[in-house]
């Protein structure tokens, strides 16, 4: 305390009032509070990697649409505010203002819209556009989910990070509950003998097919037929005639564009040799959910597994 006769012995009496009173407010108002900086937490994604994201709510930025469907499911829809082209389910979605597509989006725009995690497909997409996000310091979360069996563990991560973990755990259980069912109805461990095997075919020309580490190729096994190219490791590979010829698919499912998928079986006739074509086992199938990386896949596997079975007639009946 700054003794009270050096003050009368140096300042005038107006200003001594003045000095002590501003001294007696110091001394009874605690110092203001500095700023608080937000709260962070750490989350791990489908690639099992660990990420500092703000706490919930979140602004988030999908950069797939099958990553916009399973942020809706986890419950963390209403934290989206920008997503791609095609992210249409649920219809809710199609709200999401659009700052590109899969390939490329606008990175001006994402950095206005001030995201504070981006959710991207890590096997697709645009690679050098993900790298540019993360070196403005933005963290990215990959949502993967290359097998149907990785659709529940990856929707309840996305609820832990949009802070939604009890209605993400109650999607994750439909899902699971889903494939079970699916199994038991269609699976081949029901089937006696080797499952009939099927070319998936995802484009005509030339010839792409699904290997076996695919959700879809994952589909095929549910519903009780093996995919003939499963030892394929790419996950879309191309394939020749020959090589089809050479692994005789009992079935043929051309799972194209609307309005293609004809066309592409009506190529098939020249191979008579063909056990699909001879047994006319050919099946057109354009239920583009079948390819989308988010629940609605099983819905199209369920159709698909029905198209399957009603051209193996009395052998799939149960």
């Amino acid at each position: 305390m700054i003794a009270r006769g050096w003050i009368t012995a140096v300042l005038p009496r107006h200003a001594i009032a003045a000095l002590l009173a501003l001294l007696a407010a110091a001394h009874a108002a605690p110092a203001a509070a500095a700023p608080s900086a937000p709260a962070t937490r750490t989350v791990t994604d489908d690639r099992g990697r660990v990420l500092t994201v703000r706490a919930p709510p979140l602004r988030i930025v999908s950069l797939a649409p099958g990553a916009t469907e399973m942020l809706f499911a986890a419950g963390a829809g209403a934290e989206v505010v920008a997503t791609v082209e095609y992210s249409d389910v649920p219809p809710e979605a199609r709200r999401v203002p659009r700052i590109g597509d899969a390939v490329a989006i606008d990175l001006e725009r994402v950095v206005r819209i001030h995201p504070d995690v981006v959710v991207a497909w890590p096997s697709g997409g645009n690679p050098a556009q993900r790298e540019k996000i993360a070196r403005l310091g933005i963290p990215v979360y990959a949502q993967d989910t290359p097998r149907l069996a990785d659709l529940a563990g990856s929707l309840r991560r996305l609820g832990v990070l949009g802070g939604t973990e009890a209605e993400a755990a109650r999607a994750a259980r439909a899902i699971e509950a889903r494939l079970a069912a699916l199994e038991h109805t269609y699976g081949g461990a029901a089937r006696a003998g080797r499952p009939p095997g099927v070319l998936l075919e995802i484009w005509n020309r030339p010839i792409y097919t699904v290997g076996g580490p695919q959700l879809m190729s994952d589909a095929l096994t549910l519903c009780g037929v093996r995919n003939v190219f499963a030892d394929l490791t790419a996950p879309g590979p191309a394939v020749d005639i020959e090589a089809v010829i050479a692994r005789d698919p009992d079935i043929i499912v051309a799972a194209g564009p609307p309005g293609e998928s004809a066309a592409w079986l009506a190529d098939w006739q020249r191979f008579a040799t063909l056990s699909a074509v001879r047994n006319h086992r050919l099946i057109a199938f354009e239920d583009q959910a079948l390819s989308r990386l988010g629940p609605s896949v099983l819905d199209a596997t369920e159709a698909l597994c029905r198209a399957i079975a009603r051209v193996e007639g009395p052998r799939t009946a149960r």
